[in-house]
C-alpha cells in the first residue's frame, strides 16, 4: 500500500464524552435544560454525518432548526475539545503513524464538521504525520465519495482504510479500498480485510506486508 487512510472517531480516539460534554454546555446556554447528551447516546451515531446526528438527537425540531442547532453545538464542542486537556487518544497512535509514515502517506477522512480533523492532529500531535485530510464538512458528500476525492486530490495509487463501522467499511468499498477494522472501536461491520484489535497492530500488519 502506497498510503493509509484513517477514520478518527473510533479509530484515532474516543471523544464521545468530551463531545458530549461540548453540546449539553450549548443546550445549557440556550436554555434547552430537558435535552441531555451522553457519551452512550452518541455511541451509535459516531460515523454518520453531522445532518444524520442532527436527526436523531434533534428530530423533533424542524429540519432547519435542528440543522442550526447542530452546527452550534459542533462549535461549541470543537471549543470545548480544544480547550480540554483530557486524553482521549488511543494508546501507541502517535507512535505507530510515526512508524507508518516512513513508508507511507497517512491521510484522515472523517464523515466529521470543519476544523474536527485538524483538532484530532493538533491534539494527538500528529502534525508533520498527516498528509491531508477531508470531511463532510469539506465536500459535503457520503464518506466513500470524499475518499475518493482524496484519492483524485492526492494522486494516490494504492491505500487502505482503517475505520471501525458498517459505514466506514461500506465507505472503504464505495472507494474501491480494503478495509481495515479497527475492533475496538464503535461498531461491528459484516465484512472486513485485515482486523486490528489495538491500534498498534498496524504495525505487524505492515512487517508481514499486508499494508
Amino acid at each position: 500500500m502506497e498510503s493509509l487512510i484513517f477514520d478518527i472517531d473510533g479509530t484515532l480516539w474516543d471523544s464521545r464524552a468530551l463531545v458530549a460534554e461540548g453540546y449539553n454546555i450549548q443546550l445549557r446556554r440556550e436554555g434547552m435544560t430537558d435535552r441531555f447528551v451522553t457519551a452512550e447516546t452518541l455511541r451509535p451515531l459516531f460515523g454518520k454525518v453531522m445532518t444524520e446526528i442532527a436527526d436523531a438527537l434533534f428530530g423533533d425540531l424542524a429540519p432547519a432548526d435542528r440543522y442550526s442547532l447542530m452546527e452550534r453545538c459542533m462549535a461549541t464542542e470543537n471549543q470545548y475539545l480544544h480547550e480540554n486537556e483530557c486524553p482521549i487518544g488511543y494508546p501507541k497512535v502517535k507512535e505507530t503513524l510515526l512508524a507508518l509514515s516512513k513508508t507511507h502517506r497517512l491521510f484522515i477522512v472523517s464523515n466529521s464538521q470543519q476544523g474536527y480533523p485538524e483538532l484530532c492532529i493538533g491534539k494527538l500531535g500528529l502534525d508533520g504525520l498527516i498528509t491531508g485530510h477531508l470531511c463532510f464538512g469539506d465536500t459535503g458528500t457520503d464518506k466513500g465519495t470524499t475518499i475518493r476525492t482524496l484519492l483524485e486530490k492526492y494522486g494516490i495509487t494504492s491505500a487502505a482504510y482503517v475505520g471501525d463501522t458498517q459505514g466506514d467499511m461500506e465507505a472503504a468499498y464505495a472507494a474501491g479500498l480494503p478495509f481495515v477494522w479497527a475492533d475496538y472501536g464503535f461498531g461491528t461491520p459484516e465484512k472486513y480485510d485485515l482486523r486490528i484489535s489495538a491500534f498498534e497492530n498496524l504495525l505487524s500488519l505492515e512487517q508481514e506486508g499486508n499494508l
